[in-house]
């Protein structure tokens, strides 16, 4: 499927520079396979990519596709929303990704880092905020709530869309709170491009400048820090 693809290209980007590299799928537990199934997210992936960049943050055009559409479809798609987007259990997730690094450190990576995008990337920051990694990688993420626990992160670096209004215009909120607790953070807005805009399996939304450009960045910010 071309959602595993991206996870292995993600994943194959970091082998390239000499890193090793871990992806954890976390939709694999027990909690969530008995309730969804990979199905589910892939119909689910598959509806938002049908969306026009331009609409994907606008619930009306979102309700309207979702009614238009066969009930056994909606009814997955409901599910996937339900349990990721409305009621997604955050502390359990985080303690799957602080299992990870735990198991990394086992073998005797004594330091380690995380990135990840949109859903990834607010799980990295709520990773981050647990103080078991050395620094963290932000694309497009959700802000962890409440802000407070970012008191526990070390070094941060985040990516941002110009036109992901609804992400990135609490990115103020992130720097504000991570300067007072005197952390290290570089943060990045990519005017004109849209949530997601790293993934290259999305041509509408993929921007190669700035995912060339991000990409250096966090390359060289991971080389400073582990």
């Amino acid at each position: 499927m071309k959602y595993l693809a991206w996870m292995s290209i993600q994943k194959a980007l970091l082998t390239d520079i000499w890193y090793t590299a871990m992806a954890s799928d976390l939709f694999s537990s027990r909690y969530f396979s008995s309730r969804i199934s990979k199905n589910d997210i892939y119909k689910t992936m598959d509806f938002i990519m049908s969306i026009p960049p331009e609409k994907q943050r606008d619930n009306d055009f979102r309700m309207h596709r979702l009614m238009e559409m066969d009930e056994n479809e909606r009814r997955s798609i409901e599910k996937v929303n339900e349990l990721l987007f409305v009621n997604r259990p955050v502390d359990l997730l985080t303690e799957y990704l602080k299992d990870g690094v735990l198991y990394l450190k086992s073998r005797g990576y004594k330091k380690v880092g995380s990135v990840g995008f949109c859903f990834g990337g607010g799980m990295s920051i709520n990773l981050g905020c647990t103080g078991t990694v050395d620094v963290m990688a932000i694309y497009y993420g959700e802000n962890p709530e409440p802000l407070e626990k970012l008191k526990n992160v070390n070094a941060v670096i985040g990516f941002y869309a110009g036109e992901d209004k609804r992400i990135t215009s609490k990115a103020p909120d992130l720097i504000s709170e991570l300067y007072k607790y005197n952390k290290e953070v570089t943060v990045k807005i990519y005017p004109g491009t849209y949530h997601a805009f790293f993934n290259s399996t999305r041509p509408k939304i993929y921007n190669d400048a700035a995912a060339r450009d991000s990409w250096e960045l966090l390359v060289q910010f991971f080389n400073n820090h582990l």
